[in-house]
């Protein structure tokens, strides 16, 4: 599949692409444009690294509530549902909420292939910052490599806040940069480099995605920075964990009990 024209322009990109005011619709063209090759192209270009950090997200949510026998969990941002069918696999009763008509229709269709039958799986099309459930009506709320695609991710976080249970658990994996010198030469230099040419080959791909990624990680908020909204939207007991050698990292909080 290939898309009609650039999401994101080379001057555009060499800005915030934070701070465009077009974020939100330029981010839906983009995922639009890469659905159908975004899986492989996770697989490949993370070493299969992607799914390990799913399954520790999974592990730590688990510790934090003791289970996820029964608990509902909702998964933000779920693109095709990857970390949404770990958490069904697991046990909790799981909604993936995603703001890409075409990403949740792969995630759907995952979904049917695995003969995910129950209704503890379900997929809603969902606005990180205006999300359309209750107050109070899950256990955890997770979000994967999508933060920083979203809006107003103060805003986005705030939400979070708002529809989990007191003690309701909070996770957030995102991209990070590497601490130490060497490490982040060279993972800039495949991020930067090599990553988006490979990767633009195998989606076909014209939206500027792969070379919006390493970018957009590069201009959003630090594991810190995260930690700080989160303690202003309510949240405690916040802790990141730094993996792979600090290229990404997941971010637990927990909502307070009263």
């Amino acid at each position: 599949m290939t898309n009609v024209g650039p999401s994101w322009t080379p001057d555009q990109l060499q800005s915030d692409p934070h701070a465009n005011p077009q974020k939100a619709t330029r981010v839906q063209s983009m995922f639009s444009a890469i659905a159908p090759s975004y899986d492989l192209n996770n697989r490949i270009h993370s070493f299969g690294l992607d799914q390990s950090w799913r399954k520790r997200t999974v592990r730590e949510v688990a510790a934090r509530l003791g289970s996820l026998r029964d608990k509902k969990v909702l998964d933000v941002a779920c693109g095709t549902g990857d970390l949404t069918e770990l958490f069904y696999k697991a046990g909790a009763d799981t909604t993936g909420g995603d703001y890409t008509p075409a990403m949740l229709e792969i995630a759907k269709n995952k979904s049917r292939k695995h003969n995910n039958s129950s209704d503890r799986i379900r997929y809603v099309n969902a606005d990180a910052t205006k999300l359309a459930f209750d107050n109070a009506t899950f256990d955890a709320v997770t979000i994967a490599f999508g933060l920083r695609n979203v809006s107003s991710p103060d805003q986005a976080i705030a939400e979070f806040f708002r529809v989990l249970r007191p003690g309701g658990v909070l996770a957030i994996l995102e991209f990070d940069q590497p601490r130490s010198r060497l490490i982040r030469f060279f993972h800039n230099f495949y991020t930067e480099r090599v990553m988006p040419f490979t990767a633009t080959l195998i989606a076909r791909d014209r939206s500027g995605a792969y070379k919006y990624l390493p970018r957009s990680v590069a201009t959003f908020l630090s594991p810190q920075g995260i930690a700080q909204f989160a303690a202003a939207s309510g949240f405690e007991n916040i802790k990141s964990h730094s993996l792979t050698f600090g290229t990404c990292a997941l971010t637990l909080a927990t909502r307070p009990l009263v």
